[in-house]
C-alpha cells in the first residue's frame, strides 16, 4: 500500500476512506481488514509453496544427472581404470579407457565436484591433477557382492529413462511397454541392486522358515519364479547344495544370461533356467517334475499381470508341507497424501516402468510397484492359501510373506 496525503494530521493508506465518511460499523471495517489479512496470508503461503517446489525441482537436477555420469563411468570402465592405477591424470585415464583426453578430464573433474573422486592438488594445472577413489567408495561402485554396492541405482535409472518416450506414447492407449523395451539397463540394474542381498542375506531370510530349510539341507526342490538374470536362483543353489533349483522367467534375455551364469559357476547340474509362464500350472509341473518344497518370488509378484493365477500355480506344484516365500516392496499399509522415501520411490518406478511393463503383458491385474500387504493377503486367499504371514525379516526395501496351506 502507498501512503496518501495528510488529512487532519493523519496519514492514511491510499484507498482507505475517512471513517467519518464511512457508514460501516467498526466491526464491518475490522472484519474487512481481517479478510484482507487472510487473503494476504493465503497469497504469501502460495508463493512460499511455489518457491519450495521450484527449488525442489531445480535441486533434483544435480543428483539425477550425477546418476547418469556414474552409469557413464560404469559402461566405459572408468572406475576400474582409476582403481587399478591407484590414481590417474586425464591422459592416463584416456589411454586406459580408450576415450578422448578432454572427455576424461571433464569426467574426472565432475566426479570430484560431486564427491565421488578425490584430487591430490586442485590448484595444479588441469592435465597434471591426479584423481583417486576415496576410501570406501570402491565397495559402492565396484564390488557387486558388497552389501554397500549401489551401482544399480545408476544403471536402473538409465534403463528406465531409455524407454521414456515409449512410456509417454503408451499412456494414451493403455497398451503398456514391454519389459524388453527397457533393455539391459533395467535388467542389469535390478541384478545389481538385488545381488548383494541374495548373496549375503538369503540365509538370514530363510532362517525364518526353519521347517523348510531343514528339509532343503537334505535335498528337495526349489522353484524360483521371476528369477530375472538368475542371482536369486544361484544363491538358493549355493545355500542348499543338495537341492535342485529351477528358475523361471518370461524374459528371453534374462533367461539367456541366467543360463550362462549357471554354466560359468559350475551349477548346471543342479540349477536350470526355463523361459516359462509363471501362471501356467501344467507348464510349471512339467518343468519341476515333482512336488516343490519351496517356491520363491522375489520382487516379481507386483510385476505379474495375473498374480492370483501365479500364486494358484505355485500352490498347485507345492508339496503338502511346502511353502511360498514372497519378497516385495516395503510400502505403506495404505495410501497417504504425502509419502515417505519408499512410497515416492516406488510410485515413481511404477509410473515409469512397472505399471507399463505389466500392462503390456495383457488385460489382467495392473497393480504397479506399490504392492500393499492387504493386496498380497487378498491375492493369496483367492489363490487358496490358508495362511499368509508377514515375516519379521529386516530389509530396507522389501517386506517378506510366507504362504501356506
Amino acid at each position: 500500500m502507498t501512503l496518501s496525503a495528510r488529512q487532519d494530521g493523519l496519514i492514511r493508506p491510499s484507498g482507505m476512506a475517512d471513517s467519518r465518511d464511512d457508514n460501516r460499523s467498526v466491526g464491518e471495517l475490522t472484519g474487512g481488514m481481517s479478510e484482507q489479512n487472510a487473503q494476504r496470508a493465503a497469497a504469501d503461503s502460495a508463493a512460499s509453496a511455489a518457491g519450495e517446489l521450484a527449488d525442489r525441482l531445480i535441486e533434483s537436477l544435480a543428483p539425477a544427472l550425477e546418476l547418469l555420469t556414474i552409469e557413464f563411468g560404469r559402461r566405459l570402465g572408468l572406475y576400474e581404470a582409476v582403481l587399478a592405477r591407484g590414481s590417474v591424470d586425464p591422459l592416463e585415464l584416456s589411454q586406459a579407457a580408450g576415450i578422448h583426453r578432454r572427455v576424461a578430464r571433464e569426467w574426472l573433474e565432475q566426479q570430484t565436484a560431486a564427491g565421488l573422486l578425490d584430487v591430490d592438488d586442485a590448484a595444479a594445472e588441469p592435465d597434471r591433477r591426479r584423481f583417486m577413489l576415496p576410501p570406501g567408495h570402491a565397495a559402492v561402485l565396484l564390488e557387486p557382492e558388497s552389501p554397500a554396492y549401489a551401482m544399480g541405482a545408476a544403471t536402473m535409472f538409465s534403463g528406465t529413462a531409455s524407454a521414456f518416450e515409449a512410456v509417454v506414447a503408451a499412456a494414451a492407449t493403455g497398451e503398456g511397454v514391454s519389459y524388453g523395451t527397457f533393455g539391459a539397463g533395467v535388467r542389469h540394474g535390478l541384478q545389481q541392486l538385488n545381488r548383494p542381498g541374495f548373496v549375503s542375506d538369503l540365509d538370514d531370510w530363510l532362517a525364518w522358515m526353519p521347517d523348510i530349510t531343514e528339509r532343503l539341507r537334505d535335498g528337495g526342490l526349489i522353484l524360483d519364479l521371476g528369477c530375472g538374470t538368475g542371482w536369486s536362483s544361484v544363491a538358493l543353489a549355493r545355500l542348499f547344495p543338495r537341492a535342485q533349483v529351477v528358475g523361471v522367467d518370461l524374459d528371453d534375455a534374462s533367461i539367456a544370461e541366467a543360463r550362462l551364469l549357471a554354466a560359468e559357476l559350475g551349477l548346471g547340474g543342479r540349477l536350470r533356467f526355463e523361459n516359462a509362464d509363471a501362471t501356467d500350472r501344467r507348464q510349471l509341473a512339467a518343468l519341476t517334475g515333482a512336488p516343490v518344497d519351496l517356491v520363491t518370488i522375489f520382487e516379481a509378484l507386483h510385476d505379474m499381470n495375473e498374480p492370483r493365477q501365479a500364486l494358484e500355480a505355485a500352490r498347485a506344484v507345492l508339496a503338502e508341507t511346502g511353502a511360498v516365500l514372497v519378497g516385495d516392496e516395503r510400502v505403506a499399509e495404505a495410501f497417504g497424501s504425502r509419502g515417505d522415501f519408499l512410497e515416492r520411490l516406488n510410485y515413481a518406478f511404477s509410473v515409469l516402468h512397472c505399471l507399463p511393463a505389466t500392462m503390456a503383458e495383457g488385460t489382467g491385474t495392473a497393480n504397479g510397484t506399490v504392492l500393499r500387504p492387504s493386496t498380497v493377503r487378498a491375492w493369496a486367499a483367492d489363490a487358496g492359501f490358508v495362511n499368509t504371514t508377514v515375516l519379521g525379516i529386516e530389509h530396507p526395501f522389501w517386506r517378506f510373506y510366507r504362504m501356506d496351506g
